[in-house]
């Protein structure tokens, strides 16, 4: 990617924070078409949120359908969506036990049919035996219907051929956006009256307490067969990893440069790795490697080169500490409920969310080679104790307890 491609995203994303989604859109069909997007250029928000008021539609659920069917309603997939990842590992978890899925994709879609979808999902995430549609409309009947992000949760509101509606939540999704529309749109969906099953305990309790949502809270693991740890040379660079990604403002991407800097002055030593995004076109004075998108195999040797990991979550967990501390890498990460469900002083360092606790932070852990040994063999116990299958085993028992009435829906 070129400075001046890079320079042009970057105004875009902070355009993006300033006027929202829709007018973001607009802007860029009349920059590109100029006059000709004269007819185009009426900002249609009846049109592009469309989809938040919805007529009911969907045959009834018919007589004698079986209980373990479920149709999984998704956006979108991009290959290497960790959301996606765990949403097709659950699909596939669940069909192991028993229960028939189907993948249904709403709004826009770069596939061009069902078949297509299915193939680039089995090839680029998970094999799955779910038939997957476009559209709502291609939508069956089923006695589990589960959302799965905000836009989702309207069509599963709306949808009348289901006896069951689950709401899988990996993350509190209106702080995706500034407290505006998309907030207000993203944050009225926990009050639709789903059943939610979380992605850990601090989702599980927020939903429960802030809008009265039954809850159940499922775990995180990680890909035994491609994060493990491998013995290091001695006498090497120290280096530190940073999950850099400007685009995606909850893992403050701006805060983790400026503690880096607070790092290298203190330690001008350790070099950096920042991986998630190519940051060249941003001016880091601080000596780095930027690796830019890395492909998920290649992963678990870079993480494996590093003496430390700064990761950041102003929302919740992502998978990204449990990986690295499979690799044998200790993680330096900020306090907070949203990361404390899973992250504790006995197995990563935490420190308030400022330049200076949080370089501090990671200084004294490079400093003291006993401690960092000591997380990581807690790191490596802590990540051996949680299981996929154990996880996908909690999803499917949420769901039998529906079938037995045990949880309201």
């Amino acid at each position: 990617m070129s400075y001046e491609i890079r320079t042009i995203v970057t105004k875009l994303r902070q355009l993006h924070r300033k006027i929202g989604t829709l007018k973001l859109a607009v802007y860029i069909v009349r920059r590109l078409l100029g006059r000709q997007a004269v007819g185009l250029s009426r900002v249609d928000v009846l049109g592009f949120y469309a989809f938040t008021r919805r007529q009911p539609f969907g045959q009834a659920l018919p007589a004698g359908l079986p209980k373990k069917t479920v149709n999984w309603v998704i956006p979108d997939f991009a290959i290497g969506s960790g959301g996606h990842v765990n949403i097709f590992r659950f699909v596939a978890g669940l069909e192991e036990m028993g229960f028939e899925c189907r993948i249904v994709i709403v709004g826009p879609s770069h596939c061009q049919s069902g078949a297509q979808a299915r193939a680039a999902i089995c090839e680029h995430f998970n094999p799955v035996r779910a038939d997957v549609v476009l559209g709502e409309e291609g939508m069956q009947p089923a006695f589990f219907t589960i959302a799965t992000s905000w836009q989702t949760a309207y069509y599963v509101r709306n949808f009348n051929g289901t006896s069951r509606k689950c709401y899988f939540v990996q993350d509190f999704e209106p702080f995706f956006f500034a407290h505006g529309s998309e907030y207000l749109l993203a944050e009225q969906t926990y009050r639709f009256g789903f059943t939610g099953i979380t992605a850990g305990d601090w989702l599980a309790a927020k939903l429960a307490a802030d809008y009265g949502m039954q809850t159940r809270a499922i775990g995180f693991s990680y890909d035994r067969h491609l994060y493990a740890p491998q013995p290091r040379k001695a006498g090497g660079v120290r280096q530190v990893f940073f999950y850099a990604r400007p685009p995606t403002p909850r893992r403050a991407f701006e805060l983790g440069i400026m503690v880096l800097d607070a790092i290298a002055k203190k330690l001008p030593d350790v070099h950096f790795i920042l991986a998630g995004w190519d940051t060249s076109g941003y001016a880091l004075p601080f000596p780095h490697r930027n690796a830019g998108s890395v492909a998920l195999a290649d992963l678990p040797a870079l993480y494996r080169e590093c003496d430390a990991a700064l990761v950041l979550s102003l929302t919740n967990l992502s998978l990204l500490p449990l990986e690295l501390m499979a690799c044998g890498c200790p993680v330096v990460s900020n306090r907070g409920p949203n990361v404390e469900w899973l992250l504790t002083p006995e197995v990563a360092v935490l420190a308030d969310p400022t330049v200076e606790a949080l370089s501090e932070a990671v200084v004294a852990l490079l400093d003291d080679e006993g401690r960092r040994q000591a997380l990581i063999e807690a790191g490596l116990a802590l990540a051996e104790r949680t299981d996929w299958a154990r996880e996908a085993e909690k999803f499917a028992r949420t769901l039998e307890d529906m079938i037995e009435e045990k949880t309201p829906a």
